[in-house]
């Protein structure tokens, strides 16, 4: 049975003894074929998904969309709102599952924990000076305990990407660990890249080994404050270290596209880069997830053109 990764005494803990061997390691890793990457992703996308696995594929998807807000104008309403959308995405149909996760910022975790009380949803909130990542250690901690205080049951944070690219790799290692450290027993945490400021295939592969060594419990492409977010090749890539660490360590770690999955067709696409890269283990929302709001309305209008046969519509789904 995988393990969550903080629990696990991994086989790879020698790597992280200092600077010089973490970059030995991280250098080491194969460098990627960007073409052959891009191509599987690709072919994998074209699988025909018949009827009634598009009806489970819909429904998976569903549970595992992280419901988002993230913006300067959110206020209580908007968040209660948002919440009773995670817990019924569809009134008028009962048999529709919940989504994963309502994500906020750190000030609307309370209103968002008193939305989905009484349901399977958690509330996930962002932290360390989301999105840019630029604030000292102490005020990210300070952000991430406030957040947990006020029952948060997942923390999205961002690595200090200048760093990453800098090639300070220790920086980066040590503001996961005691942000994980901060996280405590009460939260997960999802360890952000921000793929589309990494520039290279290399380079998302040396942040998925880093944030996986220092015991994220998820790898998650981006903030969806860029232009470039979530792509199949980049998700695949995240894909094939989580399982190549599970391989090599017995610890499994969740994987989270987020920004420009808007379609129930995307969302299936990368369904299939689950199940045909790391495999039937990830297929559930404890290790999968979308972080993509604008996703679920279209999840909803398709599943009920497959109950009923017709297509509903955008006005027959609440708009977020």
């Amino acid at each position: 049975m995988p393990t969550n990764a903080p629990s696990a005494a991994h086989a790879l803990t020698d790597v992280t003894a200092s600077d010089r061997t973490l970059r030995r390691f991280l250098h080491g890793l194969p460098g990627v074929d960007a073409v052959g990457l891009e191509a599987r992703a690709a072919s994998l996308g074209t699988r025909s998904i018949k009827t009634t696995a598009k009806a489970y594929a819909i429904d998976l998807a569903i549970s595992m969309v992280d419901l988002t807000t993230l913006e300067g104008a959110d206020t209580p309403g908007k968040v209660r709102a948002l919440g009773a959308k995670a817990v019924r995405p569809d009134p008028t149909d009962r048999t529709a599952p919940p989504t994963a996760a309502v994500c906020v910022y750190p000030d609307m975790v309370p209103v968002a924990k008193e939305a989905v009380a009484g349901s399977t949803v958690k509330v996930a909130s962002v932290a360390t000076a989301f999105p840019a990542g630029r604030a000292p250690l102490s005020v990210k901690l300070a952000d991430v305990r406030e957040a947990v205080a006020a029952g948060a049951d997942e923390i999205d944070m961002v690595i200090d990407r200048g760093a990453f690219l800098a090639g300070d790799y220790g920086k980066v290692h040590e503001e996961i660990t005691a942000v994980k450290e901060a996280c405590g027993t009460a939260a997960r945490l999802k360890v952000i890249f921000e793929t589309g400021e990494l520039s290279t295939y290399d380079n998302i592969r040396r942040a998925s080994w880093l944030g996986m060594l220092a015991g994220a419990d998820f790898i998650k492409t981006s903030t969806g404050k860029v232009a470039v977010n979530a792509t199949p090749a980049n998700t695949l890539l995240m894909l094939e270290a989580v399982r190549d660490f599970r391989a090599q360590t017995g610890v499994q770690v969740g994987v989270k596209p987020a920004g420009g999955i808007r379609t129930s067709k995307d969302a299936i696409k990368f369904l299939v880069l689950v199940n045909e890269t790391a495999g039937e283990d990830w297929l559930d929302n404890h290790w999968f997830r979308f972080g993509a709001s604008s996703l679920l309305n279209d999840l909803l209008m398709q599943r009920q053109k497959l109950a009923t046969g017709r297509y509903s519509g955008p006005d027959y789904v609440t708009v977020d």
